[in-house]
């Protein structure tokens, strides 16, 4: 199975899988630049269970939109577990979406560092009583980075809703 056909494939199953669960969804996305908002809604029927999708891009529009404090992004670092979780949990209560995601990260070529080479990628999803976090590390170009980030996104938050959240690595 192609990398494409894989992606619709997990697409369409995340999209029949809110349908049938009436649970709906929103994106705070930064690395991915809307991407997986992008590919959501390119199914008909999505406005049944996507409620909004979010790029909040620099730290300042983290802070001002979704209200993240600037203390969090100093501390931990704009691309990390307890930004993305917040990202996740603060644009799910903005939109009154049942299921939340947000996406941090490092798409390149610049912006790596020793700690946080590019393809450092953390996604968090949030239910209501719940959010975890999983941190990957992709290999590849920009454009790579930020399609392997969007498939992530889906795979996690499919497994999230169907699963409960027990495949997550947990960073709180």
């Amino acid at each position: 199975m192609t990398y494409t056909i894989y992606m619709e494939t997990v697409i369409i199953q995340l999209h029949k899988s809110l349908l049938k669960k009436h649970l709906t969804l929103a994106i705070a996305e930064s690395c991915t630049g809307g991407l997986v908002s992008k590919l959501l809604t390119d199914i008909s029927g999505s406005s049944k269970y996507f409620m909004a999708g979010i790029v909040t891009y620099s730290n300042k529009a983290k802070e001002r939109l979704l209200g993240i404090p600037h203390a969090i992004i100093a501390k931990h670092g704009a691309v990390s577990a307890k930004v993305a979780a917040l990202m996740a949990q603060k644009v799910r209560k903005l939109a009154k979406a049942d299921l939340g995601i947000g996406i941090t990260g490092i798409a390149g070529p610049t912006g790596g560092t020793k700690h946080k080479p590019v393809g450092t990628v953390y996604i968090a999803v949030s239910g209501r009583n719940k959010t975890t976090c999983n941190l990957s590390h992709f290999q590849g170009n920009r454009a790579t980075i930020r399609k392997k980030s969007a498939l992530k996104s889906l795979e996690l938050l499919n497994q999230f809703q169907t699963r409960g959240g027990s495949v997550f690595q947990q960073f709180f």
